[in-house]
């Protein structure tokens, strides 16, 4: 479960009962830090608190003096846990420091609510929000880059990262005065479709929830896609798996342009006409992985393309093309053997492929890193 599902529900739990709140967003950071821009911590009234802004060592601190500190309006405050701060003033930490946004929830209701829209809806947002000054804690909310997307206004630093894809920092003069802005930039939610509802499929599930991903689970079977068997899916779908074509693509639900796709069924013909319906139905995904060995996908593309009704001599390199796209096997090679480890395998690749990562040791990557800016280069050895 992630920090936005720990903090949602409480929110709206708060704005129900018209209870205050504090909301702390990191919105910079200076050297090493857990947290980066953007993660959330929600504060009440009675010391509950959800979501994190550090690896724990700034929490306690951060709650213990939050409403004091916002009792005149929104604030931005310096945490740091580097050493010759205080011999590191919040316990080990990472040596770095966070800049915190506090606000309650006069301003933070905009940031919050459209927090909630596009995690229930699984769309992108971008939010402009002054971070100085006398209107810090003023927002604007982007789910839609104009053809226009410009920085003359806070609406248009918004429209600018959404379109852009990315957060980022920038500035905005505010009657006369130049500002801070920070927009942060926040993808779809994950979508994981898997199509088959096996036992090996449950860890799949579970993993894919502790992530935060919308998980949808499809099956032909009836007595194994079933709410007892998968009680944390997002949704549960019965395929009537002959109707499957390389046509009827709408049949499998709906699936977004960067969702994720895993065939795990250890059904030919299931696995097949699920192939068919998407790889000739044009469906466009993030990942399409399928489960075992090689030679038994090609197999697969080669009944998909003929459900398909494509012409026997086309099939061969119809099939090559599709199998360039897959990810079959699925998974990395992690040594895995036990269902569990094979869902962590196969999740491990997924979130590589749509994070764009290498999935090499970070102590080999950070190596490399400190290698590269050691080299000297052509012009400084003249």
């Amino acid at each position: 479960m992630t920090d936005l599902e720990r903090i949602l529900p409480l929110w709206r739990e708060l704005e129900s009962n018209g209870s205050d709140y504090v909301l702390t967003t990191v919105v910079g950071v200076e050297g090493p830090s857990y947290r980066k821009p953007g993660a959330l911590m929600l504060i009440t009234a009675d010391g509950r608190r959800a979501g994190t802004v550090s690896g724990g060592c700034l929490e306690a601190e951060v709650a213990n003096r939050a409403w004091w500190l916002t009792k005149d309006g929104p604030i931005l405050k310096r945490y740091s846990t580097a050493a010759e701060d205080g011999d590191r003033p919040y316990g080990s930490g990472c040596g770095g420091a966070v800049i915190l946004l506090l606000e309650r929830g006069t301003t933070a209701r905009v940031l919050l609510s459209a927090q909630d829209s596009a995690f229930r809806s699984r769309t992108p947002i971008a939010v402009a929000t002054i971070v100085e000054g006398p209107q810090t804690g003023i927002r604007a909310v982007a789910e839609a880059a104009s053809a226009s997307a410009q920085d003359a206004s806070l609406k248009g630093l918004a429209e600018l990262a959404f379109k852009r894809g990315k957060s980022m920092e920038s500035a905005l003069e505010v009657d006369g005065t130049p500002t801070r802005v920070w927009c942060d930039f926040r993808p779809a939610r994950t979508g994981l479709w898997v199509f088959g509802a096996g036992d090996d499929a449950q860890p799949i599930v579970r993993l894919a929830k502790e992530l935060g991903w919308f998980v949808a689970l499809a099956d032909g079977r009836s007595h194994l896609a079933t709410r007892e068997r998968f009680p944390l899916a997002d949704e549960i779908r019965v395929l009537k798996v002959t109707e499957l074509t390389g046509q009827t693509a709408h049949l499998l639900g709906s699936i977004q342009p960067k969702d994720v796709v895993v065939l795990v069924s250890h059904s030919f013909e299931q696995d097949s006409r699920v192939l068919a319906a998407l790889l000739a139905g044009g469906v466009t995904v993030g990942y399409l992985g399928v489960l075992g060995p090689q030679s038994r996908t090609r197999e697969l593309l080669v009944e998909a393309a003929s459900i398909a009704g494509l012409a026997q001599e086309r099939i061969p390199e119809q099939v090559e093309e599709w199998l360039a796209h897959l990810y079959a096997p699925m998974g990395l090679d992690m040594g895995a053997e036990a269902p569990e480890t094979i869902a962590f395998s196969i999740l491990a690749e997924i979130q590589k492929v749509l994070a764009r990562a290498t999935a090499r040791p970070l102590r080999e990557v950070r190596a490399a890193h400190v290698a590269k800016e050691a080299t000297p280069t052509a012009a400084s050895t003249v």
